[in-house]
């Protein structure tokens, strides 16, 4: 974002609230932008790091006042920076972009990999992230990691602990999915909320035929799929292929008309499935303990690491809030700066954030702009796509129940609340992010 030149702001919602809903997907560049400089990021002592760092692996807890004023000289306030710019992150290659994973090919074409030839090698690298992954897992089973991700050239797995996301089980999310994977998942239940939730709005629909309030109700359902891919072109082909012919026995005609054979309603089907493969209704669903099964799948998928191409041979990435068995510890990029704009008459300070930013760090930095920022501050957010999609996760309505305690997991106790809350955004994700007078506004 270039500060020289207007900034495009999406309309916000009028209704400024004093939290934003929980946003599950992971930003890979975050740009702030306040009418208050943001001197207060740059050259941390080397106490302040350390001191910062060790905050972070204590899972250390700071409250800070609702406003700081002067946020230069307040050490507290530093250290809180540097604590929430860190993530675990697996494997560790300096010279490699290790997310995102997705599409990524054309980063990762060119740089050393000497393991793409050498199957000993692969083979070392696959048994170190084994250890890495189950490492995770039972940090999460146990209460002591809330969430962690599995990056894979293909596509996406967001695990959660017991308790967030309004479901009472451990709950993972796969994105984007196609219909050969959906088939590898056989042996596990799982659900596909988007296609659920549209099936679901249709069958209302159909039954309130006939109606006035039905007809308002379906005009506003209209719209809303009117921003949505539609999944289907021909939606009557759920209906039974023998009943849709029978008007032809009533004109004694069923005879003379060529119906479809078995391979051609197997196909037509199997069409109808494959619609949603690598689209956000292709998100996949797993609770309680086939998150296990999962798991036990995943390390033993051979199609969880590329064959061919830039990453041929290279595991998938594991990023993480809280250190885990073979987790290396890397930071957020921090760059601030000041513009001002043409025609303007006062500076615009910014803060630039590079990197694989997740949903509680997100939390943790706002957390601290607010008091830091005077309570108003700007932000500009871009969003991995394909992790958009676990914003749609939201457990079964029968399903949520009272969530158990993480009293240990790492995260602020405010953050854990929020993060508890059962996903609204759908397939959106937050764009745009508006403090003002210590309240929020957003657009997804």
């Amino acid at each position: 974002q270039d500060l020289h030149l207007p900034t495009a702001v999406p309309k916000v919602p009028s209704s400024p609230r004093q939290e934003f809903p929980a946003d599950w997907s992971i930003k890979t560049r975050i740009l702030f932008m306040s009418s208050q400089p943001f001197t207060w990021t740059e050259h941390l002592k080397a106490q302040e790091e350390a001191q910062g760092l060790a905050q972070h692996c204590r899972a250390a807890e700071t409250t800070l006042p609702t406003s700081v004023q002067e946020p230069q000289l307040s050490t507290e306030l530093r250290c809180a920076f540097q604590q929430s710019l860190v993530y675990w992150l697996h494997p560790s290659l300096p010279w490699l972009p290790l997310f995102p994973r997705i599409g990524a090919d054309r980063k990762i074409a060119g740089k050393a990999c000497p393991w793409a030839q050498d199957e000993a090698l692969q083979q070392v690298l696959r048994s170190d992230w084994c250890v890495s992954f189950s490492s995770l897992f039972r940090l999460l089973k146990a209460g002591l990691c809330p969430y962690f991700y599995v990056c894979c050239p293909q596509f996406t797995v967001l695990f959660r602990a017991a308790g967030l996301a309004g479901s009472a089980v451990p709950s993972a999310a796969i994105a984007p999915t196609t219909r050969g994977f959906r088939e590898a998942l056989r042996s596990i239940e799982f659900s596909l909320p988007f296609v659920e939730e549209r099936t679901r709005r249709q069958r209302n629909s159909e039954d309130g035929l006939g109606t006035d309030v039905a007809d308002g109700l379906r005009e506003g359902s209209g719209a809303e799929d009117a921003e949505e891919p539609a999944l289907s072109d021909d939606d009557d082909d759920d209906d039974d292929d023998d009943e849709s012919f029978s008007w032809l026995e009533e004109m004694g005609v069923q005879d003379e008309v060529k119906k479809p054979d078995a391979i051609s309603i197997q196909l037509r089907k199997e069409k109808r499935e494959v619609r949603v493969d690598h689209r956000p209704e292709s998100l996949a669903l797993v609770r309680g303990s086939d998150t296990l099964t999962l798991l036990n799948l995943l390390m033993n998928c051979r199609s969880l690491v590329a064959v061919a191409g830039p990453q041929a041979g290279l595991p998938p990435t594991l990023l993480s809030p809280v250190a885990f068995r073979g987790g290396t510890m890397h930071t957020l990029k921090a760059r601030s700066a000041r513009a001002r704009p043409p025609g303007g008459s006062q500076d615009v300070f910014s803060l630039e954030l590079l990197g694989p930013v997740l949903p509680h760090a997100l939390r943790a930095l706002t957390r601290l702009l607010g008091p830091a920022q005077r309570g108003a501050f700007r932000a500009l957010l871009s969003t991995h796509q394909p992790s958009a999609a676990f914003n749609g996760a939201a457990p079964p309505r029968e399903a949520v129940g009272s969530p158990p305690d993480l009293p240990v997991c790492g995260l602020h106790p405010k953050t854990l609340e929020e993060l508890r809350q059962c996903p609204t955004l759908g397939k959106s994700a937050i764009r745009f992010l508006e403090m003002k007078d210590y309240a929020y506004s957003w657009k997804a």
